[in-house]
């Protein structure tokens, strides 16, 4: 395990033994990147550098543009991603993969949550990941579904993984019970261009088994 700080941010990076192995960067909203690297070995996955970034401003840099709260006594979101991501791509990237003894084999992004939007809004504005998975991503987000549909990926993905969970859209808020419709519409819209993709429904609502639900999508793209 390697501890790095950039731009604020604490990154730890959780290394496979093996050699040419893949490397997937996961933003994390309360530091449990060692829950799902430890998920994910449970589950067998192939070997994996896990690279955890956290004390993120969550709304900021996880949100691509302003949007108002989603519900009462929420912070708005204050489109900050691309500035995060410029972090990413410019400091925090070339610093971790300069420890590693070779380079990655392939290079994934995935996230939950607010996280999740990130990754998958992340294609569009960098080429630097191939593999993109979605846990419980926040794709109710105003304009995202629009977005995907009236902009092309910096490079075609190899694959997708979208989840939710079953009890996401059984909700008043009007904003929040889009996710499942946008969720299903976003898939089948990859899907329909040729890209390898899976969209996995889990019981539970949003707060329930994060981390192997993480850690499950992680897998899935590992095995792709």
């Amino acid at each position: 395990m390697n501890f790095f700080t950039a731009g604020g941010k604490t990154i730890t990076a959780f290394s496979a033994a093996e050699p040419e192995t893949p490397i997937i960067y996961l933003n994390t909203f309360s530091n449990e990147g060692q829950k799902v690297f430890e998920a994910a070995r449970a589950l067998g996955c192939p070997p994996f550098t896990l690279v955890a970034v956290s004390d993120l401003n969550w709304n900021h840099d996880m949100a691509p543009w302003n949007s108002p709260p989603a519900f009462k006594n929420a912070e708005p979101c204050t489109g900050g991603a691309d500035d995060y991501l410029r972090l990413l791509t410019e400091q925090i990237i070339p610093m971790v993969e300069n420890e590693l003894p070779c380079t990655p084999k392939w290079r994934g992004i995935a996230g939950y949550s607010l996280a999740g939007l990130f990754a998958l809004y992340s294609i569009y504005r960098t080429d630097r990941f191939s593999r993109v998975a979605s846990m419980s991503g926040s794709l109710w987000f105003p304009g995202i579904k629009e977005y995907v549909a009236s902009h092309e990926p910096k490079q075609q993905p190899d694959c997708i993984y979208f989840s939710l969970g079953d009890r996401e859209s059984r909700t008043r808020n009007p904003m929040l019970k889009t996710v499942g419709q946008n969720t299903e519409e976003i898939q089948g819209f990859y899907q329909a261009r040729g890209i390898d993709t899976l969209f996995r429904l889990n019981p539970g609502n949003h707060y329930d088994h994060a981390a192997e639900r993480t850690a499950a999508g992680i897998c899935w793209l590992l095995n792709r």
